[in-house]
């Protein structure tokens, strides 16, 4: 996801999921393209610069990872929380686990 546009759209009309280390905002239409729209929000109250960068690449691997579990055309975006910074690899995929469950499974129930 590049455009501001996109972010605010998924932001104020997605569903939300919460956890301990991220907060995941999904919609299920954003855009009409064959692969779904991530975006990563790593605010200054995460840390500094080099933890915002750590904990961005770590999403990023893990939002990798799970990439085919999204619908095309939905766009997603993950906003690290500040227990983030201090959090492994493994706690940061369980949260988004959980998150995108609970997403995925009330966009099922809409249908």
């Amino acid at each position: 996801m590049r455009r501001s546009a996109d972010f605010t759209a998924v932001l104020r009309t997605g569903q939300r999921a919460g956890a301990r280390t991220v907060v995941v905002h999904h919609r299920a239409e954003l855009a009409v393209a064959d692969v779904p729209l991530i975006g990563l929000v790593v605010g200054r109250n995460v840390g500094n610069s080099v933890v915002r960068h750590r904990v961005s690449r770590r999403l990023r691997a893990q939002l990798a990872a799970r990439l085919t579990r999204l619908p095309s055309g939905s766009g997603t975006v993950v906003r690290a929380r500040p227990a983030a910074a201090p959090a492994s690899s493994a706690e940061l995929g369980s949260d988004l686990d959980r998150c995108l469950a609970r997403l995925l499974d009330r966009a099922e129930l809409r249908r």
